[in-house]
């Protein structure tokens, strides 16, 4: 058989990995910034070792040559989303924005596999540009909830503990709990509305804070410090009152009286000219 060289074998799912990671982050970065609910919670990925492929390959009798062509999840996405509906949009969101192309859908969320495990699967050639050139890269994306990515990480460490062979009892225990976590996101749907208002509120309410103490640190670059230090100890007076209400009124008159130095500011410079 021809030497294998991993390493190298490898550096084309490792480029994927990373580049498909970044790229989920700058989307979840988008959506804060413009002050949207983003769908996507959290986003991790991994490339399989070496030990997990030649095992898998040896499990499902694939040839150590043809691994790349028929084992789909070397490069591995996770992307984690809060609610049971934030799913689709995620799938939806990858067709739309991200140049690669799908070859299969799995969906396990609506028709859970007998072992008790949900999750949204995606197979998706990516084009890995290398120093050798573009190599067409599988990738497996898994998209699921915090509930079911729990469930999941405990089923798959049982897995290997037991060699893919749970003992009866146990595997009972799985299915039941597996149940329950259907049923929590399942609670959790119906008051979702509530809890993104709750953290678009969250959210909002730390941009204002951010915005307030950048434009009191840039006063004080422009401004008599002492003014600064009394506008300072009232926004600390206000934050410990948690008024959000009055914080954002501090806030709009902190803006007036900044742009008041700054035309100062600007009329000075002016005359030194």
């Amino acid at each position: 058989m021809e030497i294998h060289l991993w390493k190298e074998f490898l550096e084309p799912y490792e480029l994927t990995v990373r580049e498909l990671v970044t790229r989920f982050r700058q989307i979840k970065k988008g959506y804060r910034i413009r002050g949207e609910y983003c769908p996507i919670e959290d986003v991790s990925g991994r490339v399989k070792s070496v030990p997990s492929i030649l095992a898998k390959a040896q499990r499902k009798g694939i040839p150590i040559e043809r691994v790349g062509e028929e084992m789909n999840d070397i490069a591995g996405i996770r992307i984690i989303c809060q609610f049971v509906e934030d799913i689709p949009l995620v799938t939806a969101l990858i067709r739309d924005q991200l140049e690669m192309e799908i070859l299969d859908e799995r969906d396990y969320v609506t028709r859970m596999k007998d072992s008790g495990y949900r999750s949204y699967h995606m197979i998706a050639s990516y084009d890995a540009h290398t120093l050798d050139g573009i190599k067409k890269v599988r990738a497996e994306i898994q998209i699921r909830t915090l509930g079911m990515d729990f469930w999941a990480t405990i089923e798959h460490g049982l897995q290997y503990k037991y060699n893919f062979g749970i003992p009866e009892h146990i595997f009972d225990k799985l299915i039941s709990s597996a149940k329950a976590i259907e049923d929590l996101d399942g609670e959790l749907s119906a008051v979702r509305n509530d809890i993104m208002d709750a953290q678009n509120s969250m959210i909002m309410y730390n941009e204002m804070i951010s915005e307030i103490l950048s434009t009191i640190e840039n006063l004080y670059r422009i401004a008599n410090v002492r003014e600064v230090e009394k506008i300072q100890n009232e926004f600390y007076r206000i934050y410990e009152t948690g008024d959000t209400e009055q914080m954002r009124r501090f806030g709009r008159e902190l803006d007036m009286i900044a742009e008041g130095y700054r035309a100062q500011s600007v009329e000075t410079d002016e005359k030194k000219i």
